[in-house]
């Protein structure tokens, strides 16, 4: 028997990926081939956040485009490396089923992401070996450097377990457990290249963390919580198709409280559009997917802003407070929009990408604040932002 399997997929893609992160690598190198290990490390993590931010919403694109099985097979396209070789089984398929899955345009959705992802990969591997010569290059006894090298260390096996998720989607159909762990992956990857860019923006302008009362952190700590909860309620929505469950606002089908199934809606480790015993899933059950991330978004928008007036209050922490207002309005009007107005695409991509940015606005507050006896503001320089 032949158990030999045909690497050159995978080659290419990394080959693809290399070949994607060469330019940005490139960039960070010709505009700070002068500056320190530690500037060009900040820029190369601004930038590879920037760039990570833009693979999340090429990934909503990707799935809110019905293209998440352009090509149902991984790493390569029918055994391809990219559609080009692919073009007889897709026309194939494609005739078979002119509205399915597969076609020419999602097949190149498909791989363009996976090209991506792992162009984001190859990134946070040359962040990671950067961090690790800039600390050995430290003489002995000098002080800490600005970043562990553990961090980006984790970034890199956490992307890997992200591409790992991306494989799985493809390889299970689409199930909506795993979408929705590959979406919280995506959102948790953006929050630790974040951090890093707080950190090492922290230290090139000398700031510290401002200090807040308990009460305000541990209201920071329950919005972030709340937020995540969330976020895996939205993933299940999409990943279920639940969105249009309700097309009327502010009451559902008509009714306060119509007909649900929670435990149908709810029940995790099954396949799409089916229940764990192979049924198909009920109304009922999509409904209550919907109305629960509906409900949920009431109290975390509450939280949101309360934080944001909160943060507000203090002079050094205005600049994130009215991103999260402004993010929080954003998320209410285009949830509002993919109810009212049929789940358009723009309104859907915006959405995920709200979250994302949510994510990075309380990232950031959590690590430019902790709890401590405040300081009045004028013993503090101004409040840091990033700069490229």
């Amino acid at each position: 028997m032949n158990t030999a399997y045909d690497l050159s997929p995978l080659l290419t893609l990394l080959g693809l990926g290399l070949l994607v992160a060469a330019g940005p690598l490139l960039w960070v190198w010709r505009r700070n081939r002068h500056a320190s290990p530690q500037r060009r490390l900040q820029a190369l993590t601004l930038l590879t956040l920037f760039l990570t931010f833009d693979l999340v919403l090429f990934g909503a694109f990707t799935r809110l485009s019905d293209s998440g099985l352009g090509c149902p097979d991984w790493p390569g396209c029918y055994g391809q490396a990219s559609p080009l070789g692919a073009r007889a089984p897709i026309a194939a398929a494609q005739a078979a089923m002119p509205t399915g899955p597969v076609t020419h345009g999602k097949a190149w959705i498909e791989m363009i992401h996976r090209y991506l992802a792992t162009g984001v990969g190859a990134l946070i591997l040359a962040l990671t070996v950067l961090a690790w010569r800039a600390a050995k290059a430290q003489p002995r006894g000098a002080t800490p450097p600005v970043l562990s090298p553990w961090w980006p260390t984790f970034t890199l096996v956490w992307v890997c377990l992200q591409g790992a998720f991306g494989a799985l989607t493809v390889t299970m159909k689409l199930f909506p457990a795993i979408v929705t762990l590959h979406l919280l992956g995506g959102l948790m990857l953006l929050a630790l290249l974040g951090g890093q860019a707080v950190r090492h923006a922290q230290a090139a302008q000398g700031r510290s963390p401002v200090a807040v009362s308990p009460g305000l952190r541990r209201l920071l700590l329950l919005t972030t919580l709340m937020l995540v909860a969330q976020l895996a309620l939205g993933g299940w929505v999409s990943t279920n198709y639940a969105v249009l469950a309700c097309s009327d606002f502010p009451t559902c089908q008509g009714r306060w409280w119509p007909p649900m199934n929670f435990e149908q809606g709810f029940e995790l480790w099954r396949a799409l559009g089916l229940t764990g015993d192979g049924v198909p899933i009920s109304f009922a059950a999509l409904t209550a997917i919907h109305y629960v991330h509906r409900l949920m978004a009431v109290l975390v928008l509450g939280l949101l802003w309360l934080l944001a007036w909160r943060l507000g209050r203090l002079p050094l922490l205005r600049q994130p407070a009215r991103w999260l207002a402004g993010l929080a309005a954003l998320q209410l009007l285009t949830g509002l929009s993919n109810v009212v107005l049929g789940w358009p695409l723009l309104a859907a991509i915006l959405h995920t990408g709200g979250a994302g940015a949510l994510v990075l606005v309380l990232t950031w507050a959590l690590l430019a604040t902790r709890a401590g006896a405040t300081v009045p503001a004028s013993r503090h320089p101004a409040a840091f932002g990033f700069r490229a």
